[in-house]
């Protein structure tokens, strides 16, 4: 039997059941995905000496700045638009100060946007920028701002996640309003087209499609847990909005989601190592 699609019904229910048992079994066996790690490997084989100056656009609250600096012995500034990020940032500082003495005169904490970046022009070796670019309307002014920022021979990190397209346009719409993700910057034309324009090459590209998410599955298996997350969220709404509201409730089943469609290739996010481009002539 054949559908007006040409799909065969005896390929389900005859051909598959003969592959079926080996093929999970292949299915069960680890790809042997890179996970976050990755980010900090690529630092190392940079091979910038101590000291080096490194400015962390988007800091959070201060967990990769802190990493650098120690792991690396490089001066590390943290850098972030959102006060309370930056005062976490802060307390994460003083309370390495026990252990790491010197931390206090390696790494510090300022507010700042990518567009607006604090630092003196052409100072930095290292410009370190980990999922925030998604959240920006003016790409070109940031990538300016890193271009500016970078002494000749200086160095770029940025990890980013990009929409794919299999991900719906119903999906995108709802689920970048409630991450604050901007629709242009999560197509990587946009992001490549600005890193251009601004002046910087493009050394490297790492495509890591869905291994972050693999990785996190064999590792700690928590994808899992925020598909079961979206499943309770998406069947009994009333439940957590008349606790948390609805505003809280759309961020959780937004961050949910965000994770399950990283796991199942909607979203896939790359790293880009990059440098000024007048390095190279």
């Amino acid at each position: 039997m054949e559908d007006p699609d040409g799909f065969e019904l005896s390929a389900f229910y005859e051909e598959f059941p003969r592959v079926e048992e080996a093929f999970r079994t292949a299915l069960d066996e680890s790809l042997s995905p890179r996970g976050p790690e990755l980010l900090v490997d690529l630092v190392e084989a940079m091979r910038l000496p101590p000291d080096a100056l490194v400015v962390d656009v988007g800091a959070g609250e201060g967990g990769y700045a802190l990493r650098l600096a120690r792991q690396f012995e490089f001066r590390v500034i943290g850098i972030d638009p959102v006060i309370r990020h930056c005062e976490l940032a802060g307390r994460a500082l003083r309370a390495e100060v026990g252990e790491h003495p010197g931390m206090l005169q390696r790494a510090g904490v300022a507010a700042g946007t990518a567009e607006a970046l604090p630092v003196a022009t052409a100072a930095v070796d290292l410009v370190w920028c980990r999922d925030v670019l998604v959240h920006m309307r003016d790409l070109a002014g940031a990538y300016a701002q890193f271009r500016r920022v970078l002494r000749p021979g200086g160095r770029l990190l940025v990890y980013q996640m990009f929409a794919t397209e299999r991900l719906e346009p119903r999906e995108a719409a709802w689920l970048f309003r409630v991450m604050g993700v901007v629709h242009s910057s999560a197509d990587p034309r946009t992001t490549e087209t600005a890193i251009i324009d601004a002046g910087l090459r493009i050394d490297a590209v790492h495509h890591l499609a869905t291994e972050w998410g693999e990785y996190a599955e064999e590792h700690s298996a928590t994808p899992g847990r925020h598909l079961l997350r979206a499943a309770r969220l998406s069947r009994d709404p009333g439940r957590y909005i008349a606790r948390f509201g609805r505003a809280a409730y759309e961020v959780m089943l937004g961050d949910s989601l965000w994770h399950v469609y990283r796991m199942i290739g909607k979203l896939s996010p790359r790293i880009y190592l990059l440098s000024r481009a007048d390095s190279h002539k």
